[in-house]
């Protein structure tokens, strides 16, 4: 299999690495190789976080070179237009339409620009917006955004959804199952 490259954007605290973390122990379960790197900057200040995942029959290198990523997903706009350079041409982008104000927005620094989504599509034609709080609050718990995002791509990935249901019935340890289950489902239907 050739290496499919997974690149996971948020802000801190909406549970990036926990995905990312889904997606690698998925890869694992599947019997592919992988490899998983991530960058957590400001994360506890509600900064960037961004994780690199790579599937393949061998994966020598945990990091994600921009132009290369099969799939972006993002936690939230602003985000997805920050790393849409680690796109190919080709690649899939998903995004969270909810957007989460940058600590400079928040202090009345900058400007959260009103036309992101505009910008996303202008840069991504075949990008996919999601109102993935929605679904999770439908779930039964909003920070499970995480796990609606994952859903969002299940069809997209490399190993069957069924494997994907039971690292995060694994990894959920009788912590909210039903409710990431259920997330997950509904980023799957999205």
């Amino acid at each position: 299999m050739q290496i499919f490259n997974i690149v996971i954007a948020g802000v801190g605290g909406q549970g990036v690495l926990l995905a990312s973390k889904v997606l690698a122990e998925s890869a694992l379960a599947s019997g592919l190789d992988v490899k998983q790197n991530e960058v957590h900057g400001m994360a506890q200040r509600g900064g960037s976080v961004i994780s690199f995942v790579r599937i393949g029959d061998q994966v020598a290198s945990p990091v994600v070179m921009p132009g290369s990523a099969d799939l972006l997903i993002s936690f939230e706009p602003l985000e997805a237009l920050r790393y849409l350079h680690y796109l190919k041409p080709g690649g899939r982008l998903v995004y969270n339409k909810v957007a989460i104000n940058p600590s400079t927005v928040a202090a009345g620094l900058a400007v959260y620009p009103p036309d992101v989504d505009q910008r996303i599509a202008a840069a991504c034609p075949e990008a996919q917006g999601v109102e993935a709080l929605s679904i999770a609050r439908a779930a039964g718990n909003g920070k499970a955004v995480n796990m609606v995002m994952v859903g969002t791509v299940i069809k997209h990935l490399p190993f069957k959804a069924e494997i994907i249901t039971e690292v995060v019935r694994q990894l959920s340890k009788n912590k909210g199952v039903e409710v990431n289950l259920q997330a997950l489902a509904g980023g799957a239907a999205a």
